[in-house]
């Protein structure tokens, strides 16, 4: 990860003496299922929490002064059994709950801006405006309702899950991707997010991972090693280099591979100026796409059950 970062020229230019940086893994759909699968699930859908780790270590020793490590939670016990917690204490890190306002007594409006797609606003834990990085560490995944889900897809999580549900029996943001229309909604609740909190460093973890899922309960999920990591200032760039090393164009017209349900968000992201999905104005440092390139099966909906674990599920 160390040369990775070089390659970018380093962390000196973001990071100054005594930073707060917050750190946010894809630790998607909590424990319930840990006892059912065939490997941890941090080596197959959700972040390892050895990368965050690793790239707390080379903040810290780029000057930053406090780390948190922070996601809405699916249950209380995740951090624990998924090793974050042995992870933060050995870099001195702070785990953040952000279905909590904690350390805050409520949540605060973040704006999105004149530009909007659907929602003008989101209600936040105040902690997510304090900071002076922000950086999405995402998993390297294929999603049914946005295609790929990478670093700015991986905001999802940032939102109070109990403020974003239709229903309150549901455990997601289920209000995100609503009850009609999901295939130009959650798109562009993708790009609300990145407006309201944008991300200033992406990092892709696939290292081990899943294809053709978001998770094991997707028909067809299957742990895969692609052994890649990849990082960039530009989180529509990196989330476009990590789509064409998976297999597929980042600028793919919708409804498309991987893109088979939704409207491409990458392109709708580069549209919108929050970044680049072309790879012709991307450059690439470290090893060409062609050389990390493995493929990956998109995540279909009712697909051949080929998953080792599905039944279980």
């Amino acid at each position: 990860m160390a040369r990775m970062l070089d390659n970018l020229g380093g962390l000196g230019e973001v990071i100054k003496p005594g930073a707060r940086v917050g750190i946010k893994p894809n630790l998607t759909a909590g424990s319930w299922i840990d006892g059912v699968i065939p490997a941890p699930a941090t080596e197959m859908y959700t972040t390892h929490p050895a990368v965050v780790q690793v790239l707390a270590e080379l903040l810290i020793d780029a000057g930053a002064a406090k780390i948190f490590i922070m996601e809405g939670m699916y249950d209380q016990v995740t951090y624990q059994r998924w090793g974050y917690a042995d992870a933060a204490a050995a870099v001195g890190a702070e785990l953040i709950d952000l279905n909590d306002p904690a350390p805050y007594s409520s949540f605060v409006e973040f704006p999105v801006g004149p530009d909007f797609d659907i929602y003008p606003s989101f209600n936040m834990n105040a902690l997510l405006n304090e900071l002076d990085l922000f950086v999405s560490v995402a998993k390297l995944k294929c999603h049914t309702s946005s295609g790929v889900t990478l670093a700015i897809k991986n905001l999802f999580g940032i939102a109070p899950m109990q403020l974003y549900r239709l229903k309150e029996t549901h455990t997601n943001r289920s209000a995100f991707h609503g009850d009609a229309n999901y295939e130009t909604r959650v798109p562009r609740v993708i790009l609300d997010l990145n407006r309201a909190r944008p991300i200033d460093l992406a990092v892709i973890d696939g290292i081990m991972t899943v294809e053709a899922a978001a998770g094991p309960w997707d028909d067809g999920a299957a742990q895969v090693k692609p052994g890649v990591l990849a990082a960039g200032f530009d989180p529509v760039a990196t989330d476009a280099v990590s789509t064409a090393i998976i297999g597929f164009d980042p600028n793919e017209k919708s409804l498309s591979e991987p893109f088979i349900y939704c409207d491409n968000h990458l392109a709708l992201a580069a549209e919108a100026g929050l970044g680049t999905n072309n790879l012709a104005e991307i450059g690439v440092r470290g090893p060409e796409i062609e050389v990390l390139r493995y493929p990956f099966r998109p995540a279909i909906r009712g697909a051949v059950d080929r998953s080792p674990f599905r039944r279980h599920v």
